[in-house]
């Protein structure tokens, strides 16, 4: 009896082997994939991984959607309420809005790595709800600044990577396409709500508009509350910072690229309206609507890249939007009708677009224990924060709306696009020696 056990025992053992062969072939072939044990590998299916899309995407609605939906406040508030104020300085409210969203991330990763997702929803969802409802009370700078500049950002940053980062727990073969899905929302979240602001303001006025916003954000952030699930138990040992990541040049040089590209990438997004009512001689409703239509465009670039990069790689899809983006920004400058413009709002925002849906997957992929995925992506985003904190209130001084002098913001957007591609790429390259080394 012994004698035959120990006979089945050896027999199930090549078997096994053959086994783990095939998945580590399998997963070779997936260029930035993490590999968790194969015990541990997500559902990539099934109601309760969908049902986390569906979350996350009404999540991506009120981050980053609110993010994007800034263009159309920028504009009212330079003909209007904060007409005294310089573009540069009204910029930095979106600016710092964009930059929590990130930057918080460096604490909220941790946070939700420890178990704590529905405490992250709960005080985020109140500080983006509060944050609207008190913008709708300003009259003045500083109090605008604090309520959607401050109070959203941070309610946002506390949302933004635990939507990333449960996903990553459910998804693998399809995780790009995953985080592809619930990244729409942001685009449908920065189409949505500019077109309500612009619409509400003449009819009921500035403080009924924004707490409208506020409404909406309330109903939808509740449904993310309700269907959210967490599917990885919290690690035993959690990490505020991974010392690791420093010593990985993939990584490490990724995080630069997004620094680089965020930093030039929203530009478009704050100034095209003043554009067009300078440079194509567009009306009022016309100019406006671009921003809408760079959001609506972006819908499919959050989309289809990211099915794309199932097959082909998440960096492999990121590399050529990123320098599309950048010679779009180029053309920018020589565009002057309103057609023009228009062609140029749908292929940027398109492109745009898989700057924030491809760019966690990637993050995911260079992240090696998938318990510590939130901690890793909080890492990388708090810095790419940076460079939207800065962007857009630099190429609000480099150019003056009131002359319709637009170029030397133009020239800065694409060149700090540019040299984050240019990362982006060093980052594939490092990633391929990196693999070489751990194979070695």
């Amino acid at each position: 009896m012994s004698t035959g056990s120990l006979t089945d025992q050896d027999r199930k053992e090549p078997e096994k082997s053959a086994v783990e062969e095939k998945r580590r072939d399998s997963i070779e072939n997936q260029d930035d994939a993490a590999v968790p044990p194969l015990q541990d590998r997500p559902p990539d299916g099934g109601f309760v991984a969908w049902l986390q899309i569906f979350s996350s995407f009404f999540i991506l609605v009120n981050t980053w959607g609110i993010v994007n939906t800034y263009g159309a406040f920028q504009t009212y508030y330079e003909t209007g309420l904060l007409n005294n104020k310089s573009p540069s300085a009204i910029s930095w409210i979106g600016s710092m809005q964009g930059f929590l969203l990130l930057f918080v991330g460096f604490l909220t990763g941790p946070i939700f790595d420890a178990g704590y997702l529905k405490t992250l929803l709960l005080v985020g969802s109140f500080l983006i709800v509060f944050g609207l409802m008190m913008t709708s009370l300003a009259t003045e700078y500083y109090q605008i600044f604090l309520a959607q500049g401050i109070a959203i950002g941070l309610g946002a940053g506390c949302l933004f990577v635990p939507s990333v980062a449960v996903l990553s727990t459910y998804f693998v073969k399809r995780r790009a396409m995953a985080i592809g899905l619930s990244a729409s929302g942001s685009s449908v979240g920065g189409l949505i709500y500019p077109i309500v602001f612009h619409r509400l303001v003449p009819q009921v006025g500035f403080p009924w508009a924004t707490r409208t916003l506020g409404f909406i954000s309330f109903g939808t952030l509740a449904i993310s509350y309700i269907t959210i699930r967490r599917r990885v138990s919290p690690p035993a040992k959690r990490k505020l910072f991974d010392w690791t990541a420093l010593r990985e040049a993939p990584f490490m040089l990724f995080t630069l690229g997004n620094f680089f590209v965020f930093t030039g990438v929203y530009i478009p997004f704050y100034f095209i309206s003043a554009y067009a009512l300078k440079k194509t001689g567009a009306s009022d409703d016309r100019a406006f609507y671009l921003v809408p239509i760079l959001n609506a465009a972006s819908i499919f670039g959050r989309i289809i890249p990211n099915i794309i990069a199932d097959k082909t790689g998440s960096l492999n899809a990121l590399i050529p939007c990123a320098f599309i983006c950048s010679i779009l920004a180029y053309s920018w400058i020589s565009i002057h009708t309103n057609g023009g413009l228009l062609v140029f709002a749908i292929l940027y925002g398109f492109f745009s677009g898989t700057m924030v849906s491809l760019s966690p997957s990637v993050l995911v992929g260079l992240s090696p224990d998938p318990k510590f995925v939130g901690t890793r992506v909080g890492m990388s985003f708090s810095i790419a924060g940076l460079g939207i904190l800065i962007g857009n209130p630099v190429a609000g001084a480099l150019l003056n709306i009131g002359e319709g002098k637009f170029v030397h913001a133009q020239v800065f957007g694409a060149t700090i696009t540019m040299a984050g591609a240019i990362c982006i790429v060093a980052s594939r390259v490092a990633k391929v020696g990196y693999s070489l080394r751990v194979k070695a």
